[in-house]
């Protein structure tokens, strides 16, 4: 089955209305031959004609009058698809949902979305927030924000810089406890740990040189949201490996220390990553632009890794 000629039947429509095959021409930005081609392709598919003409006047025909009604619907609502449309590229409009990491979420992403919310009265966002990785394409959303190390995938990722993991502690309890000097001391020590880690249960650490260190932390508590070991970690009770947007304030102010700062665990990085496909709604658009350029200004979102905290004085 054909599908019906709805470009010459918009063209009729036009003709209908303006009365001329000349003037019609001139609205639509067509030569007068073309629009006279679309209304011949629709008589000949009809098999009526559809005009009565003489050099002087356009009349329809029977078959023109049972259609032009049902043509000048067709044009109108063409317009009106087309008007929307381009409405809808130019004014994000419609539902963003927004995946993140839970504490990363919170302190980091909820606080960016009412200006922007602001800015696009059109736009509402869905965040959902979890430290498990999420589906994106099964899970029906439009962006995610992963701290990781990105395996190969077929979603579309955007590294956005590189997230300083550290191990931390307070001084005090560096103080009563001993500063370790090698990975291997923190046999002795209290480790508090994070259950999504790639490897709980071992923590790993490279040194400049390259050699690699990896110990079976011990401690009294483990929990899979990193926020959740802070009033521990803060009341002195262990160590913790705590990525820097976490711990950036307590590291100026002094109320944490970096531990072991010649050893690191794995790099890893923010990324935005957003199902496979083309093109983006606008509303998916600007906050994917919007997030790139708030988060790039984060006083721990160093593009190479290497920022440091300011220790603030007493």
């Amino acid at each position: 089955m054909r599908l019906p000629d709805f470009e010459a039947w918009a063209v009729f429509a036009k003709v209908v209305e303006t009365g001329s095959f000349g003037r019609a021409a001139a609205d639509l930005g067509l030569s007068k031959g073309t629009v006279s081609k679309a209304v011949g392709r629709l008589e000949t598919r009809i098999g009526a004609r559809l005009f009565n003409r003489t050099s002087r006047k356009l009349a329809l025909t029977e078959a023109g009058q049972a259609a032009k009604a049902s043509a000048a619907r067709i044009l109108a609502e063409g317009e009106a698809a087309e008007a929307l449309a381009t409405a809808g590229a130019a004014e994000p409009r419609g539902l963003v949902r927004l995946a993140a990491p839970m504490t990363f979420g919170v302190m980091h992403v909820a606080p960016l979305l009412p200006a922007f919310l602001g800015e696009h009265p059109a736009v509402s966002v869905d965040l959902h927030l979890s430290d498990a990785v999420v589906d994106l394409v099964g899970g029906g959303f439009d962006i995610g924000l992963r701290i990781a190390a990105l395996p190969d995938s077929s979603l579309r990722a955007r590294r956005l810089c590189a997230i300083r993991r550290s191990l931390v502690a307070t001084p005090a309890y560096l103080d009563r406890e001993g500063r370790p000097a090698h990975p291997d001391d923190l046999a002795r020590h209290a480790c508090l740990g994070y259950a999504y880690l790639p490897t709980p249960d071992r923590w790993r650490f490279v040194d400049g040189a390259g050699t690699e260190a990896v110990i079976v932390p011990g401690g009294q508590l483990r929990a899979n949201n990193a926020e959740a070991l802070a009033p521990a970690l803060r009341a002195g009770l262990g160590l913790a490996l705590q990525p820097d947007f976490m711990i950036w304030d307590d590291l100026e102010a002094g109320r944490l220390e970096r531990v072991l700062p010649g050893w690191s665990p794995p790099p890893i990085a923010l990324h935005l990553v957003t199902p496979p496909g083309d093109p983006r709604p606008a509303r998916v658009t600007a906050l994917i632009g919007y997030l790139v350029q708030r988060l790039a200004q984060a006083p721990w979102a160093d593009p190479h890794g290497r920022a440091e905290p300011r220790l603030l004085k007493n």
